[in-house]
């Protein structure tokens, strides 16, 4: 449609164009500033040098937001390019990719196949995109907070709509409408395949009540206008009557899970057995929309289960086992040694009953790591359920331990930490970041106590360690504090990243103080083992 216009292909999520008067407002500018950077090169070697009048982020997640600095410098910002963002979506985005960045970035390298080889024995996708890039992950303040549905704003001549859709995909995330182009625009929200309602690289469980309410009020509001619809996956759906019946039965995909699960829940039935019998209507198992390419019935039935149950299922048995390892050397020692799990799976392998396999030969790998028959085995079995999987998550989590299994531990391919995010982070949030790093065995003993203030920013806060937790409190410094020390938010990070060059810090006191506490800080592990012990 002329006016509109999207990039697919470059990195996992699209980016959109909307044109208006006199330049483009570009939506969801990709997860890295390399990416970005070429989408917005072959926009305008197609559309010209049209200016970028603003920028909107449809929601939290980092597919939506990193690349931003490709496409748009501060400076345009201040001379009053538009920055808009569904409200609360800085905190969500800065809080997901800090305070458990370390375990989902490394998880993530697994769910995105980020580390695989390209090809048919390798990553094909991700089901919601090609895969992550790894470039550099950035963010700008935004410029504008959109709080309330119905709501209009109106940039470079283009009116436009919005409807608040939090906790949903994402915490913070909203859908948009612009009339002049009739064109919808639903997020991440209704795409062409069934979402996470917990994505395996770990988040908040989702609402899929919620979710599937949003939808029907988007057809609500909209079903009767819109002729295309887009989101930040995968291409446009075009007509009326199509865009209607395609977001409803999204919203029946998201419902239905929903309530059967709770129906079997309230059954006694636990999450494992409910995603065994789940069976969808033929109307959704027949929509390729609707198919399991990115979520999957089975583990979005667990997550349900999750968010209403916990991981608890009620089985004293199962109430308090041992941890994977000692219960694997259990297990094996049962069943008669080492050597006799391998003999069993190798036989439920030649079975085709890769599930049971890999079951026996986690457990033979969990009892000794370094047994190279029984890892060979496991990565074999782990590459068959990666080729048989439809869900292109699934198959990336199997082939990326096969290849660890055989190649070593790959890391974190993509860290969503960067600078360029961190530096947004609040001062409160920094405490907090920093809070979850003290080693709390090794702070038992310490009762530590200093004032910092924040010159750029005009705060000061108080700040105690006492029984191996961190808590601050904003107030005025005390002049008798044991150390008093004054940085700029810049200098901060830094100083929090362990940096105690005398360059910009103002120190009064005893600046051991300081030491105390960064020598108990215990950073995550971007490499932690997760198919081995």
């Amino acid at each position: 449609m002329p006016g509109l216009y999207q990039i697919r292909g470059l990195d996992l999520s699209v980016m959109s164009f909307v044109e208006g008067d006199t330049g483009v407002v570009v939506i969801d500018p990709l997860i890295s500033r390399e990416t970005a950077a070429a989408a917005m090169a072959l926009y305008r070697t197609h559309r010209g040098d049209r200016p970028i009048t603003a920028v909107i982020h449809t929601h939290s997640h980092i597919d939506h937001f990193g690349g931003v600095q490709g496409i748009l410098t501060q400076e345009q910002v201040d001379a009053g390019v538009e920055i808009i963002v569904p409200e609360g979506m800085v905190e969500h985005a800065v809080a997901e990719n800090v305070y458990a960045g370390t375990a989902m970035g490394r998880r993530a390298g697994y769910m995105y196949g980020a580390a695989l080889a390209r090809g048919s024995h390798g990553a094909v996708g991700a089901g919601l995109g090609q895969t992550t890039s790894t470039g550099e992950a950035t963010l700008l303040p935004p410029t504008r907070e959109i709080t309330t549905t119905g709501q209009t704003h109106t940039v470079d001549g283009l009116e436009i709509e919005f409807q608040m859709a939090p906790n949903t995909e994402a915490p913070s995330e909203m859908h948009f409408y612009f009339p002049r182009y009739k064109a919808l625009c639903m997020a991440e929200n209704a795409t062409h395949t069934l979402h996470n309602l917990l994505t395996l690289r770990g988040a908040v469980v989702r609402d899929p009540h919620v979710w599937s309410q949003y939808l029907t009020e988007a057809i609500e509001r909209y079903g009767s206008q819109a002729e295309v619809v887009f989101t930040s996956h995968h291409w446009p759906t075009w007509g009326n009557a199509e865009i209607v019946e395609f977001l409803s039965l999204q919203r029946d995909l998201y419902g239905y899970l929903h309530d059967q699960t709770l129906r079997m829940l309230n059954q006694g039935l636990q999450g494992a057995e409910i995603a065994e019998a789940m069976q969808l209507p033929p109307a959704l198992e027949n929509a390729w929309h609707a198919r399991g390419y990115y979520g999957s019935v089975s583990h979005n039935v667990k997550a349900i289960y999750q968010r209403y149950m916990g991981w608890f299922d009620g089985n004293p048995a199962r109430l308090w086992p041992h941890p994977p390892k000692e219960q694997a050397t259990r297990y094996v020692d049962a069943i008669g040694g080492i050597d006799r799990v391998i003999e069993l799976a190798q036989a439920a392998f030649d079975a085709g009953d890769f599930r049971w396999a890999a079951t026996l030969l986690d457990h033979a790998t969990f009892t000794d790591p370094t047994h190279t028959a029984a890892k060979a085995l496991y990565a074999d079995t782990l590459e068959q359920l990666g080729y048989g999987a439809e869900n292109g998550t699934w198959r990336n989590f199997y082939l990326s331990g096969a290849t660890e299994l055989r190649e070593g531990n790959f890391g974190t391919p993509t860290v969503t930490n960067a600078p360029a995010i961190l530096a947004q982070l609040t001062p409160e949030q920094l405490f907090d970041a920093v809070a979850i790093t003290v080693d709390g065995p090794k702070a038992w003993d310490l009762e530590l106590a200093f004032d910092l203030t924040i010159s750029d920013l005009a705060r000061s806060f108080h700040l105690t360690l006492r029984n191996g937790v961190l808590v601050y409190v904003e107030r005025a410094p005390a002049p008798d504090a044991d150390l008093h020390l004054t940085v700029t938010k810049p200098r901060l990070l830094r100083l929090a990243a362990g940096d105690l060059n005398s360059d910009g810090l103002d120190v009064r006191g005893d600046l051991n103080v300081l030491k105390q506490l960064l020598e108990v800080l215990s950073p995550g592990d971007h490499a932690f083992n997760i198919v081995l012990p």
